[in-house]
């Protein structure tokens, strides 16, 4: 499985505040396209893991911000995997404007079942 993962994307008028900065909870949204990426690169849809009873979600994340992106920015995000546990993944985030660092951030997912029950995570995750 792939360690890191990195994507690129415009920012979209509606991400924007009025100051014309993406509003902080969109970095939010562009971590999980991260998380969601690094695994379509790994070969795994969110939809099959899910349809196979396999439950991702989200248990603690957190942002910090250094500079604002704005409409049209290009930017680019770096998704890493830190560490895998029995039941959880924790990631790390880096989002750039070229080489200038906006924001870092971090999340765990839990793995649980359809009724929300924790589960180890299967091993072609780990």
């Amino acid at each position: 499985m792939l360690q890191e993962y990195e994507i690129q994307f415009r920012v979209r008028y509606q991400e924007t505040d009025a100051q014309g900065r993406v509003h902080h909870a969109n970095y939010i949204n562009y971590f999980e396209m991260g998380r969601v990426e690094l695994l379509r690169a790994c070969g795994f849809s969110y939809w099959k893991l899910e349809e196979s009873g396999v439950i991702l979600v989200v248990t603690e994340i957190s942002c910090r911000y250094y500079q604002p992106a704005k409409f049209d920015d290009l930017l680019r995000l770096k998704t890493r995997v830190v560490r895998i546990g029995g039941a959880r993944i924790e990631h790390e985030y880096a989002a750039y404007r070229a080489d200038e660092l906006l924001a870092e951030g971090r999340s765990v997912v839990a793995c649980v079942d359809s009724t929300g029950k924790a589960q180890r995570l299967p091993p072609y995750l780990r």
